[in-house]
């Protein structure tokens, strides 16, 4: 890790042994419950990325041993913080192939929701993808990206971008519609919803209409967009271009959730 974001006053120690009982018992009530609901909810990939990091209920995993795998799959580590960091911090973390993580996990009475996130939405819905090389390469172009859209003004459109796909992204799979969102993958009531319910919509990816598209922080989805490889996700982050991207968005306004701008784009 570079020098300047080893000593940023953000990153701290992982201190495991602070985790109470009551810690590794919400832990293994989150863990077995979504297992289970996940099971033929979630893409192949994220069951995949918990075995080969050894992710299990008996307890909150060390990131000490989750390191030890990722470094040797991938070359992602996840560096321990100490609360929600800002996105220029968070983009530079990515670009170094760092994956920030928080170091709490939720009270017993915050199960269903919490406005932050906490080690098991870090941890159980985002570090498993990071096995999968490909997804890997996102992550640290998302962050060499993310850089590029902070210093030209673009963060919005950024964040968009990471929230419609790394948080709450489904992906098409021969047995239907699958989650690799670890916004959804960490979420009891989304996971069931996402898939399940009438209200949202379902959406053909397209970058340049994922960040045009509004989203809220506090309540279920109405729009999912959907990719069918995490290869197709890669290439059109790669071929990204903020200042394209900056007169395209221009040219039309924001898109409201939940609706589809024609047949063409809908997944059925």
């Amino acid at each position: 890790m570079s020098a300047t974001l080893l000593n940023h006053h953000m990153v701290t120690h992982e201190q495991w042994g602070n985790f109470t009982e009551t810690d590794h018992n919400t832990w293994k009530l989150l863990f077995e419950r979504q297992s289970l609901l996940l099971q033929k909810r979630a893409t192949k990939e994220i069951k995949l990325g918990l075995e080969e990091l050894e992710i299990c209920s008996n307890q909150i995993p060390k990131f000490s041993d989750l390191n030890n795998i990722l470094k040797r799959k991938t070359g992602f580590t996840i560096v321990p913080v100490k609360e929600f960091i800002p996105e220029d911090l968070f983009f530079k973390f990515l670009s170094e192939r760092k994956f920030p993580s928080t170091c709490f996990i939720r009270q017993p009475n915050q199960l269903d929701y919490l406005e932050e996130p906490d080690i098991f939405h870090d941890v159980f819905g985002h570090v498993p993808l990071l096995v999968n090389p490909i997804f890997a390469d996102f992550m640290e172009l998302f962050g060499h990206k993310g850089l590029e859209a902070h210093n030209a003004g673009m963060l919005k459109f950024a964040a968009t971008l990471y929230w419609f796909t790394v948080e709450f992204g489904l992906i098409q799979s021969a047995n239907g519609l699958r989650i690799y969102g670890a916004g959804i993958i960490s979420s009891k009531g989304e996971s069931i919803y996402c898939l399940d319910s009438d209200v949202p919509a379902s959406i053909k990816f397209n970058a340049l209409r994922v960040m045009k598209t509004k989203y809220h922080i506090d309540s279920f989805q109405r729009t999912y967009f959907v990719i069918h490889s995490f290869q197709e996700l890669f290439d059109a982050l790669h071929n990204l271009d903020w200042d394209e991207v900056k007169k395209t968005c221009m040219l039309f306004p924001e898109i409201e959730q939940g609706i589809a701008l024609n047949d063409q784009e809908k997944i059925y």
